[in-house]
């Protein structure tokens, strides 16, 4: 398996009162208990951001997330650059939603050591390529409790004798990530649903 730790940045924290900091706060909770590092950054600020110099010094690291969120910015500043050596955009006024400056992957090399991948934003995480196990996997809470479930087909939904729903019910798995975890299952399961009746249409 590749030895890929993965980071979880939150930008712009400065745009953030105290009461939205601590409702944040708690949400991340969810991830660090689960072994999750999450960093708070602001790349207008450089709040946070030599905890994650630190952590992309001498790696090879890659920057995803949806349009707008700031991973433009956040190279600019550890890179020392203005804003106009890497291009960014605004947030659309218009429909609230990241606008595409980065529109292929590039490579930038650190000068202290290590280099980090700027690749383009997304508007969703399409994860149609995997099946329903594999999906169950990439829950790392999920681990511990799988192979003991009554039956062997379990659907970890309301099958009786689930040892994941029971884990949700003692508070050992967060309930919001169980509910995360269905509907990720339930938007795979209409995206094939839609791809069976194009292929249908188009035997037709």
């Amino acid at each position: 398996t590749l030895n890929v730790e993965p980071l979880i940045v939150l930008n712009k924290i400065d745009l953030l009162d105290q009461a939205s900091m601590d409702f944040v706060n708690e949400q991340m909770d969810i991830y660090r208990h689960i072994g999750y590092r999450v960093l708070m950054v602001s790349s207008r600020t450089q709040d946070g951001l030599k905890p994650l110099e630190e952590a992309l010094t001498d790696r090879i690291s890659i920057f995803a997330g949806q349009s707008g969120v700031g991973k433009s910015s956040l190279l600019n500043a550890l890179l020392g650059l203005h804003d106009d050596q890497i291009l960014t955009n605004d947030v659309s006024d218009v429909s609230g939603l990241g606008q595409h400056t980065t529109t292929a992957a590039r490579l930038y090399h650190f000068p202290h050591g290590g280099d980090v991948i700027d690749s383009p934003g997304v508007r969703e995480f399409g994860l149609w390529h995997l099946d329903a196990e594999q999906i169950t996997h990439g829950f790392v809470e999920f681990h511990d409790y799988l192979g003991r479930c009554k039956y062997r087909d379990c659907k970890h939904d309301n099958d009786p004798g689930c040892a994941i729903r029971e884990a949700v019910e003692k508070g050992e798995i967060a309930e919001s990530r169980f509910e995360n975890y269905h509907r990720i299952l339930e938007s795979m399961a209409q995206v094939q649903v839609k791809t069976r009746k194009s292929f249908s249409s188009t035997d037709d």
